[in-house]
């Protein structure tokens, strides 16, 4: 299921089952999740600094919580809980 949260620990918890780190655009405030080798324009970051970001700018984290998976977005608003789906 896919849901959207602004839990520090939910989101650290899913990206590390993911072997996933924090990251963002060089130069920017532009946060990232990555998983693999990270572009050339992407630098590493701590989870502090990514959070400190994350908070001060009021972004949510999308995410699917089936194992394994790697979908997730990080978006502007808090959108707390799971996606609504139409009829």
């Amino acid at each position: 299921m896919r849901s959207y949260t602004r839990d520090h620990d939910v989101i650290r918890s899913w990206a590390g089952a993911r072997g996933a780190e924090p990251a963002r655009v060089k130069g920017t405030q532009v946060l990232r999740i990555a998983f693999d080798k990270l572009p050339p324009n992407w630098e590493a970051m701590n989870w502090q600094e990514f959070f400190e970001i994350f908070d001060r700018t009021a972004q949510s984290f999308l995410y699917d919580d089936t194992p394994g998976s790697r979908i997730c977005k990080l978006t502007r608003g808090p959108r707390p809980g799971p996606i609504a789906h139409g009829p």
